[in-house]
């Protein structure tokens, strides 16, 4: 038997409880009317340069974005969290991301932290833009993972073509972690069977400071050409070093070695290295000249690469929201599939770029060569499907 005063309480307590369900749908609500964007990037430690340029080009495109009126008429608000350069960081600071509400995660642009902080991305089907180049990255079937840079598997081929046209034998110094063994494993698949026979494997470390030793194995081998994959600082140091030892033979590289970072870092030792780029701010295109300058206003420094590839993300990002036209994280990771968006309509993504069904991007791209510390663009080549069938 249910009291009459039990049933007076009741009764008085269900407004409160009503009000407090509905302040809750209210913020439920009022968190959909912000389209929430986590950056995870390496702002301290050997891959702060990359993760830093990365950051502030999200946030100069965010800010274009807002000031047009958003995605789907809502506004992006962004976090940011440094991964120290550290994957374990990074996979806590993802986990972190994603309970916190991301729509989606920005980085890291790091292979080794991405390999391992996409799990949880992928556990909450958040949508994961990184700057990792490491082929195993899409290799896994994630599909909630894409790029904003050319995986190996697509930049390698244009690479490798390049080097059989520049030498029969290379030795290759490599770094021994998922970017560098990535890189090694692709280019010596392509080069298999070609004109260019790789003579020498030379492994070195994350943060080495001595190249040394690695640049006396490289002269000991005779090869006609060598080719560096290293990140930033350690590319810088091995280019010192193989002018210190007085090295005249072609050096060779893929995006990094001949990265506007690397430049500033090595001074004059870069100075005649070359190689293929995804992007540079030096290339022969309005729409990358006007983002040179902008960018430039805004922080008052040259970006690099990783600049270009934060800012045309979270163009390709809005593009996808738009094609999805709806605020579901599904929906927008099944957009991504087979996404092509045209600079012509969507000017913030820069050069006309498309996407497979992995999270892989194809786009035109430039054979560089550093000349009185900068990079000269000696060539620009078209997407790799382009190239391919044209080869056919």
């Amino acid at each position: 038997m249910i009291r009459t005063s039990n049933v007076r309480r009741l009764a008085a307590a269900l407004p409160a409880a009503v009000l407090a369900c509905g302040a809750a749908l209210c913020g439920t609500a009022q968190a959909q009317d912000v389209i929430k964007i986590a950056n995870i990037v390496e702002l301290s430690g050997s891959g702060a340069s990359p993760g830093t340029y990365f950051r502030d080009g999200i946030e100069l495109a965010v800010k274009e974005i807002n000031a047009a009126g958003g995605i789907l008429g809502k506004k992006i608000v962004t976090t940011t969290a440094d991964t120290q350069t550290q994957p374990g960081v990074a996979k806590g600071l993802a986990a972190k991301a994603v309970d916190d509400g991301a729509f989606a995660v920005f980085g890291p642009v790091y292979s080794g932290s991405i390999m391992v902080s996409m799990a949880e991305t992928r556990r909450a089907e958040t949508p994961n833009f990184t700057g990792g180049e490491a082929a195993a990255i899409t290799a896994q079937g994630n599909p909630y993972v894409f790029r904003t840079a050319f995986g190996q598997n697509v930049s390698f081929p244009k690479l490798a073509r390049y080097i059989n046209t520049k030498a029969k034998t290379l030795a290759v110094i490599y770094q021994n972690n998922d970017f560098g063994k990535g890189g090694r494993d692709t280019l010596a698949k392509l080069l298999a069977g070609g004109p260019t026979n790789i003579v020498a494997e030379i492994a070195t470390d994350q943060a080495q400071v001595d190249f040394s030793a690695a640049v006396l194995k490289a002269k000991q081998a005779n090869a006609d050409a060598l080719f560096v994959y290293l990140t930033e600082e350690e590319s810088a140091r091995c280019l010192r070093e193989l002018r210190k030892q007085g090295w005249t033979k072609p050096i060779i590289g893929e995006t990094v070695l001949i990265s506007q970072k690397v430049i500033e870092l090595a001074g004059d030792a870069a100075n005649g290295a070359t190689g293929h780029v995804g992007l540079t701010v030096d290339a022969p295109n309005d729409g990358i000249l006007k983002f040179k300058a902008k960018f430039y206003q805004a922080y008052k420094y040259i970006p690099d690469h990783n600049g270009i590839k934060g800012y045309m993300g979270v163009y390709t990002f809005k593009a996808a929201v738009e094609k999805a036209g709806k605020l579901d994280r599904k929906a927008v990771a099944q957009a991504m599939k087979g996404l092509v968006v045209k600079a012509a309509k969507e000017p913030g993504v820069i050069v006309d770029v498309s996407f497979d069904d992995k999270g892989d991007l194809d786009r035109e791209s430039y054979l560089v060569e550093v000349k009185n510390g900068r990079q000269v663009v000696v060539q620009t080549l078209p997407a790799l499907k382009d190239m391919l069938a044209a080869k056919k």
